[in-house]
C-alpha cells in the first residue's frame, strides 16, 4: 500500500487555486510561534490565513499565554512586510485545561505519541473544526501547524481532520509541513525572529 503524499496533494491543490485566481481562507490551527513560522511564510502566499491558537494541553496558564504573546508578536512583525491580502490574522481561544485533564485520564503513562497524544490532537482539532463550522462563510478549509513536527504523525493527524471534517462538514486542508524542509526552514525563522522555542510539547506528562 503506497502511503499518502499530503505534500504533493497541496501542491495540486495550489496550483488549480492559481489557475482559478482564487486564494481560499484558511483557518489553521496554531501549536506555537516556531512551528507557525515556517507555516506561515509558506501559506501565506497562496491563502488567507487565519491562525487559531488553542492548546488547553499547556500545563500552566503562564505557558498557554506566553505561546499566545510569542505567536502574536511573529504575527506582528511578519504582517509588516505582507501586501494586504498576505495579512495574517490570529485568533486566541479561552485557556480550558480542564477539557485536557478530562481526555487524558487513564493516559497519564501514555508513551508519548500513544493515546494519549492522538486523543490531544483531537481536542485541538475538534476545537478548531467546531470554531469553522461557527464561522463558515468566513473560511474554505482549516488545517493545523502539528504536522510540521518530526514527533507528529501526519497520517494521524489528517486522519483525525478528514474525520471531524465530515462530522462538522468543514473541509480539511490535508498537509505534512515537514516535507520541503519545513521543519528546518522554522528553526532558521526562529532564529531570526528570536523566538521562545520551548523543550516540550506543553503538556505535564511530556
Amino acid at each position: 500500500m503506497n502511503k499518502r503524499n499530503y505534500q504533493k496533494e497541496l501542491d495540486k491543490l495550489i496550483e488549480g487555486f492559481q489557475a482559478e485566481g482564487r486564494r481560499p481562507r484558511l483557518l489553521i490551527h496554531s501549536c506555537c510561534a516556531p512551528c507557525s513560522s515556517y507555516v506561515m511564510e509558506y501559506l501565506s502566499r497562496y491563502f488567507s490565513l487565519t491562525m487559531f491558537f488553542y492548546n488547553p494541553n499547556m500545563d500552566s496558564r503562564a505557558e498557554y499565554d506566553k505561546r499566545a504573546a510569542e505567536l502574536e508578536r511573529l504575527i506582528g512583525e511578519m504582517n509588516r512586510e505582507a501586501a494586504d491580502d498576505a495579512k495574517i490574522r490570529l485568533i486566541v481561544a479561552d485557556y480550558d485545561p480542564e477539557h485536557f485533564e478530562e481526555i487524558a485520564l487513564g493516559h497519564e503513562n501514555d508513551p508519548e505519541r500513544g493515546t494519549r497524544c492522538h486523543r490531544c490532537y483531537e481536542l485541538r482539532l475538534r476545537k478548531t473544526a467546531e470554531y469553522m463550522h461557527e464561522h463558515d462563510e468566513e473560511y474554505d478549509f482549516f488545517a493545523t501547524t502539528l504536522t510540521l513536527s518530526p514527533l507528529k504523525d501526519a497520517d494521524v493527524l489528517n486522519d483525525i481532520a478528514a474525520q471531524l471534517a465530515k462530522q462538522y462538514g468543514t473541509p480539511a486542508l490535508a498537509t505534512d509541513f515537514k516535507k520541503k524542509n519545513g521543519y528546518k526552514r522554522s528553526i532558521e525563522l526562529s532564529r531570526e525572529y528570536g523566538l521562545y522555542r520551548q523543550n516540550y510539547c506543553g503538556c505535564r506528562f511530556s
